[in-house]
C-alpha cells in the first residue's frame, strides 16, 4: 500500500498537521487551529481553555496544554479520539480546498511520521499508533 506522511506545516501535505493554520468554528468560539480547539478540551477550567485559545502560536497552545499544574479533565483519556474527530471533521468540512487535498488522497494510508509522538503520530519508526493518520483516512472514507 502507498503511504503518505506529513508532519511539519512546511513539507507538502503539512495541511493535514493540527499545527496548520486553519481556522475552525466549534463550540461557539473560532479556534486558530486545531491544536488550539483539541489541547483547550483537556480542561475544564474555562479561563484555561480561553487562554489555551488565545495562544499566539499551536506550539504555544500545545505547551499550554501539557501543563500538569492545571486539572486535567478526569474522562481524557476517555474522550481524546472523539475530541480530535471532531476537530479534524470541522477542520476539513469548514475549509473546502483542504477537503479536497485530502480526498484526492485516494486511499493511500496516511501517516504522521514523528519521532516526537507514538500516540498520534508512527513515532518516527512505524511502531507508533498514527492516530491522526488513522482519523484522517476515517474522515477521508466519511466524506467521500
Amino acid at each position: 500500500m502507498e503511504t503518505l506522511y506529513f508532519y511539519s506545516v512546511a513539507d507538502p501535505y503539512g495541511e493535514f498537521s493540527n499545527f496548520a493554520a486553519y481556522p475552525i468554528r466549534l463550540d461557539g468560539a473560532l479556534w486558530p487551529t486545531t491544536e488550539h480547539y483539541f489541547q483547550a478540551q483537556k480542561f475544564l477550567d474555562a479561563a484555561h481553555r480561553e487562554r489555551i485559545r488565545k495562544a499566539r502560536t499551536p506550539l504555544l497552545a500545545a505547551r499550554l496544554g501539557r501543563d500538569r499544574r492545571q486539572r486535567l479533565r478526569r474522562d481524557w483519556e476517555a474522550v481524546k479520539m472523539a475530541v480530535m474527530r471532531k476537530a479534524l471533521r470541522a477542520k476539513f468540512e469548514q475549509h473546502a480546498e483542504l477537503r479536497q487535498q485530502l480526498l484526492a488522497t485516494g486511499t493511500v494510508k496516511l501517516v504522521e511520521h514523528t519521532e516526537r509522538d507514538a500516540f498520534w503520530g508512527d513515532g518516527g519508526d512505524g511502531r507508533g499508533a498514527n492516530r491522526l493518520g488513522q482519523l484522517l483516512m476515517e474522515l477521508r472514507t466519511g466524506l467521500r
